[in-house]
C-alpha cells in the first residue's frame, strides 16, 4: 500500500507560480508517479508523469515548457512546479502512484491516489 498527500496548492493570479508536493509513504519503492488534474464539470486529465529514477518525464502538450516534475526519492516526494499560470489550469490536482518504476499517461495506470489539492488562478 501507497499512501499519498500533496500539499502547495492555493490561490494565485494569472502569471503566477506555484510547486506542489506529493509525500508518499507506505510501499514505496520504485513506483512510477505522476500528477493529474479535474476542473470542475470536466474529466480528470493527465498532466505530467516521472519514472523512479527520473530518467523518463513525460507532459501533456498542453504544459510543457510551464510545468516541470521531479522526485527526490530520499525524501519520497515528488514536485510539480507551475509557472505562468493561467485561470484555465484551476482544478483539482492529484498525485497518482504507480505499482511499477516506470510511468504511463493513462490514469487507469495508477494503484494509488492522494485527495488532491485545489488550485486556483485568478485573471
Amino acid at each position: 500500500q501507497v499512501q499519498l498527500v500533496e500539499s502547495g496548492g492555493g490561490l494565485v493570479q494569472a502569471g503566477g507560480s506555484l510547486r506542489l508536493s506529493c509525500a508518499a509513504s507506505g510501499s514505496t519503492f520504485r513506483n512510477g508517479m505522476g500528477w493529474f488534474r479535474q476542473a470542475p464539470g470536466k474529466e480528470r486529465e493527465f498532466v505530467a508523469a516521472i519514472s523512479w529514477s527520473a530518467s523518463s518525464t513525460y507532459y501533456a502538450d498542453s504544459k510543457k515548457g510551464r510545468f516541470t516534475i521531479s522526485r527526490d526519492n530520499a525524501k519520497n516526494t515528488v514536485y510539480l512546479q507551475m509557472n505562468s499560470l493561467k485561470p484555465e489550469d484551476t482544478a483539482v490536482y492529484y498525485c497518482a502512484a504507480r505499482s511499477s518504476a516506470g510511468v504511463v499517461t493513462s490514469s487507469r495506470g495508477y494503484d494509488y491516489w492522494g485527495q488532491g489539492t485545489q488550485v486556483t488562478v485568478s485573471s
